[in-house]
């Protein structure tokens, strides 16, 4: 089955007359994604596609770049000025009541609000209900392949070794008091990506004491803070194997420059990581018993658990994110905080669970591992779940 006749299958499932594509100058590079069109191309003008819940697609382009939707099978209607714009949409739109474009009401999730509002306006004013896309955008942008997976699962095992290759790298300096700062295990870490054949967008995170109280704190090669006996270090990393369409592993470690971690360390870890595994087993056993869960009821799940233990105020951020060939996709997140994500955890996706307690000018501690949902399975990727956090001068040895 081809891109057009899986979407409008999608559409009548969905009880849709229409989904209706819009960009302006790369406003939506999902759409190019999901209707398979070149990305690198001049795009100046505006330009909207109809896929229909049957028949073929409508296309109006603008005389300027007539040739944008080539790619797409049918006929394209051309306009010049705004009004034969108006008029062309008029014609495109006839017949048709209900069509998804890529926004979301009242912002509820950003990830998908690609339309700016004036142009939702205008396709309301032509008598046409507006619903969001979410869940078909999360369908066919955020759903992976097999081979899609297989590299997600091929990054996950290498940056968990990556993981204990950074710590016992540390423990290694530490015990030959050498001088190791931020910035330079940061520089480690992307040299084992290096020589595990993976790549990321970003550099990783190492933060120390009360860096890690900072969820996207970035170490300072300017400002260099040494790393030290008795410090509490975070590593979140991600990174992915080489390749347009490769995915994205996403870990967060934490450890102590110690051969025993603090008490109170450890048990803002305990409660983390409980939070986290609540998510876990819901997800699981929703999963296993064919029952959908959403993204909303999985952070719920995690965040209950923080609440309840008085650090609900300290959980900054949502539980997880979509992941897919962004470290941050366009799926369904584990979110009721930042967002309101409603979506449904739906199989051959991808996401991270990640909840934190952050103390101010402190620590802050966060337990980060990634789930893929496969036929009709839900599961631990790398089997990569941090029991306690890591006392690396106990754990490593030279």
């Amino acid at each position: 089955m081809n891109r057009i006749a899986e979407i409008q299958a999608a559409l009548a499932e969905a009880a849709l007359d229409g989904w209706l594509f819009y960009d302006f100058r790369m406003s939506d590079p999902l759409a190019y994604r999901i209707l398979e069109l070149p990305e690198h191309d001049i795009a100046t003008r505006r330009w909207f596609c109809l896929i229909p819940r049957a028949g073929e697609p409508r296309k109006l382009v603008s005389a300027v770049e007539a040739r944008r939707l080539d790619a797409i099978a049918g006929a394209s209607s051309v306009y010049r000025s705004l009004e034969e714009m108006r008029e062309g949409l008029t014609r495109m739109l006839a017949g048709t009541r209900r069509v998804a474009m890529a926004y979301s009401p009242n912002g509820a999730i950003p990830y998908v609000s690609r339309v700016d509002a004036g142009t939702i306006e205008m396709i309301r004013s032509f008598g046409v209900e507006v619903v969001s896309a979410a869940d078909l955008i999360q369908r066919f942008e955020a759903t992976l392949t097999p081979a899609q997976l297989g590299s997600h699962h091929r990054a996950a095992f290498k940056l968990r070794n990556v993981v204990d290759e950074t710590f016992a790298e540390l423990a290694r300096r530490i015990r030959a008091r050498e001088e190791i700062c931020e910035h330079q295990l940061q520089q480690f870490v992307m040299e084992r990506f290096a020589a595990h054949e993976l790549t990321t967008s970003t550099a990783p995170i190492v933060a120390t004491n009360a860096h890690s109280a900072d969820p996207h704190y970035g170490p300072s090669e300017h400002h260099p803070t040494p790393i030290r006996h008795n410090d509490f270090v975070l590593l979140d990393l991600w990174a992915r194997e080489p390749g347009e369409k490769a995915v994205y592993a996403d870990f967060t470690w934490v450890a102590y420059v110690g051969e025993t971690v603090p008490q109170e360390h450890a048990q803002i870890f305990a409660i983390v990581a409980n939070a986290r595994d609540a998510a876990v087993e819901l997800i699981h056993e929703r999963v296993s018993k064919k029952a959908p869960v959403s993204g909303r009821e999985a952070d719920r799940a995690a965040r209950g658990v923080i609440e309840a233990a008085g650090f609900g105020e300290r959980f900054l951020h949502r539980t997880g994110h979509s992941i897919g060939r962004e470290v941050h996709g366009t799926g369904a997140n584990l979110d009721s905080l930042e967002t309101d994500d409603h979506r449904i955890l739906i199989d051959n996706t991808c996401f991270s669970v990640e909840p934190g307690i952050y103390l101010p000018a402190r620590f802050g501690v966060r337990s980060e591992l990634d789930m893929t949902i496969e036929s009709g399975r839900a599961k631990v990727s790398a089997d990569a779940v941090q029991r306690e956090i890591v006392p690396i001068l106990a754990r490593f040895h030279s």
